[in-house]
């Protein structure tokens, strides 16, 4: 009597599909793991020269009068960072007007009101709002990060009238 100790075509049929099965699990989380593992280095890379160009721009408009910050400003991160550019936009500070919130209530006399205009006047001329944006080109879309600084002049003026101002 011969003994037959090899596998049927049905048993190897079986181990065939369990290994590609096995095998497209494992290819689909490679190719998952591989887009998140090339996101997050874009989004590294993004966050990193974002913040070397703010750094930049505070130290390049610091001690100089806010009119001599441009309105817009635009480049790139020559050949290092072929698929990053910049863009840096400025405008002053529109501050809400308070003193109609004041009339509003009821709650403010003519010296008060013109007061918090001359406030509000004040503040917004001395503060001027700094806007930086990294373009990063990934598959076919370009993605923006962006941060925002505000520059403050301490030097203006508040421009009293009536009374013995200067």
């Amino acid at each position: 009597m011969i003994k037959n100790t090899g596998f049927t075509l049905l048993e190897v049929m079986i181990a065939l599909a369990i290994l590609a099965g096995g095998l497209l699990i494992l290819n689909n989380s490679w190719t998952t793991n591989s887009l998140r593992l090339q996101k997050a280095n874009i989004y590294n890379n993004a966050a990193t020269l974002l913040q070397k160009k703010m750094v930049e721009m505070e130290a390049e408009y610091h001690d100089k009068p806010l009119e001599e910050i441009p309105e817009s400003e635009s480049g790139d991160f020559g050949s290092e960072f072929p698929t990053y550019r910049w863009e840096m936009k400025s405008q002053e500070l529109e501050f809400p007007d308070l003193s109609a919130m004041m009339i509003g209530d009821g709650q403010g006399n003519e010296t008060t009101l013109t007061m918090i205009r001359q406030m509000t006047e004040l503040i917004s001329k001395s503060v001027k709002e700094l806007k930086v944006t990294i373009f990063v080109k990934s598959h076919k879309k370009e993605v923006k990060f962006s941060a925002t600084t505000y520059f403050v002049s301490y030097k203006a003026q508040l421009g009293l009238s009536g009374g013995g101002g200067n």
